[in-house]
């Protein structure tokens, strides 16, 4: 089945090029444009994509106060930022408003693919180049809070380590390595981590345990 995906930027340059891309990738298909927040409204509730690649500064209704008043209605389609800011607390802002993923506009075409693959399965996805940012401001902000506490996240003390690694960025192999542990004891621990807080992407992970003050500046 066809992924539907609508393009909101307020250059038609950059529309066309995101449309090119998209063209040459098996099982999505453009079905519509804007180039404002206030379109991008309209066009969803005509249109009903299942993907929305929005850009944040845009005339009129900006991206961010579009993407408020989505979600304000209750609208569940996913949202991709496809922006050249990267600015920290920008970024925040657009996930905290309801994006399901952060691209920045110089991507490659492979990893455009990838992240409409991730958003489409129901994941998150943050552009690898911004990673690091979002961790960094995100620690910034919950810097200051209690330890956090193992049976709360219905967590054993070994899952909080795993998930600590791997939030860190760390490789199956390394955390393997570093923990004494098998490759095949920690897949084991990182696939009942994910079940256990229902989610199954790296970047929910990230923001997780961002939230609940699981990773700290000290780690």
């Amino acid at each position: 089945m066809t992924c539907r995906l609508l393009l909101v930027d307020d250059h038609s340059l950059i529309r066309a090029g995101v449309r090119a891309l998209v063209s040459d990738i098996p099982g999505y298909a453009v079905v519509g444009e804007a180039d404002d927040g206030d379109q991008l409204l309209e066009q969803v509730h005509s249109l009903t994509p299942d993907i929305v690649l929005l850009d944040i500064s845009m005339r009129s209704t900006s991206g961010l106060d579009a993407l408020t008043q989505l979600r304000a209605e209750g609208n569940a389609c996913k949202v991709l930022i496809l922006s050249m800011h990267t600015d920290p607390d920008l970024i925040m802002r657009a996930l905290e408003s309801g994006a399901h993923g952060y691209l920045l506009k110089d991507t490659t075409a492979t990893e455009l693919e990838q992240a409409l693959t991730a958003l489409r399965a129901g994941e998150r996805y943050l552009s690898p180049a911004i990673a690091h940012t979002v961790i960094n401001q995100a620690l910034m902000r919950a810097k200051t809070g209690k330890q956090p506490n193992a049976d709360r996240h219905n967590l054993t003390a070994r899952q909080l380590e795993i998930l600590r690694l791997i939030v860190r960025g760390k490789s199956t192999r390394e955390i393997a390595n570093g923990l004494g542990l098998s490759i095949k004891t920690v897949e084991t621990h990182r696939s009942q981590i994910m079940k256990r807080l229902q989610i199954y992407d790296v970047a929910g992970l990230v923001l997780f345990a961002v939230r609940e003050k699981i990773i700290s500046l000290d780690d």
